[in-house]
């Protein structure tokens, strides 16, 4: 989710519990090979094991449609050793998809085995390939062509967002679609992972019955819900109470990371997507919603959180 789940966000709800492993925001790969530092600045993890503090993996996403050049950075990028390298044929935006990225690509399921097929081969065995797609760009006709060419092309792991590109993040979401992609594969060991509309527990059951699959890859319900994932595993929740250090935490990630006129703007961004779970968001949004200067969010945040003796008491 670019602009939003950034480290900061990562590091931030990765200590609440419940999440086996993040993927990065994209990065993009256009003609040329990245140098580390491109790499580390999205990915800051890779400097730490490539977990976050919390001890999460994160798998590093890169986004481009020439084999060769992907191929190139993702050698790269295996420098690094990242505890895997994921490939972006999801993403819907418009910029991105002129441009010849994310969900345009299902369009040409050659191409996308030809991607695959091209990273797997630069990169160790050891490094786990994987990659993200929608049921397809305009329409879905090509879903079953696009993950064949990818569990071909040799990737290890399969997200599928149960939406086209044309049908964005609008309701309905299409889980029985996955559950046929899936059923296509047969026998093919490439593990399928579910996604779209997870945003309860409730919700999370009813995709893995629907889809077969046994993982979900949970994206804005997470946001909006910090506790979702230790929900869906029965191990606790978070409070509003119990998130407020956390807040503290992730405005002093962003102070660390973010230009001064971007920060309250970050602050900003995130209750508002509390507010859809949490009544009290709704009020700190409202508080801090004309206010623009670091300095009073600062204070907001002084007023309104605590430190406990340990962030990871979250529940």
């Amino acid at each position: 989710m670019e602009g939003l789940l950034d480290a900061a966000l990562r590091d931030t709800l990765t200590r609440v519990g419940g999440v086996d492993r993040c993927v990065s925001e994209f990065i993009r790969v256009t003609h040329t090979v990245l140098p580390l530092r491109a790499f580390t600045r999205v990915v800051p993890e890779l400097l730490n094991g490539g977990k976050t503090a919390a001890g999460v993996w994160v798998r590093p996403q890169l986004l481009g449609s020439d084999p060769h050049c992907l191929a190139d950075n993702a050698a790269q990028l295996a420098s690094l050793n990242p505890p895997g390298i994921d490939l972006n044929f999801g993403c819907p935006a418009k910029t991105v998809n002129q441009s010849r990225g994310g969900a345009v690509l299902l369009d040409e399921p050659e191409l996308v085995g030809r991607i695959v097929s091209a990273v797997r081969r630069a990169v160790p065995a050891h490094i786990a390939v994987s990659a993200k797609m929608r049921l397809g760009y305009k329409d879905d006709r090509v879903a079953e062509a696009c993950a064949h060419a990818i569990a071909q092309g040799g990737a290890n792991e399969l997200v599928i967002h149960a939406r086209t590109q044309a049908q964005g993040y609008k309701p309905p979401v299409y889980w029985d679609r996955i559950a046929e992609v899936k059923a296509s594969l047969g026998a093919h060991p490439m593990r399928v992972v579910a996604n779209g509309d997870v945003g309860s527990v409730e919700a999370a059951r009813r995709c893995c019955e629907v889809t077969g699959c046994d993982t979900v890859m949970i994206g804005r319900g997470m946001i909006v819900h910090p506790g979702l994932a230790l929900r869906i595993k029965a191990q606790g929740d978070c409070s509003w109470a119990s998130l407020q250090p956390l807040m503290a935490h992730f405005w002093t990630r962003v102070c660390a990371r973010v230009e001064r006129r971007h920060r309250a703007g970050r602050l900003k961004q995130w209750l508002n997507h509390l507010r859809h779970h949490y009544p009290e968001a709704q009020q700190a949004f409202d508080d801090l919603r004309e206010r623009n200067d670091p300095e009073h969010m600062q204070a907001w945040i002084d007023q309104h959180t605590h430190t406990p003796p340990s962030v990871t008491q979250t529940c």
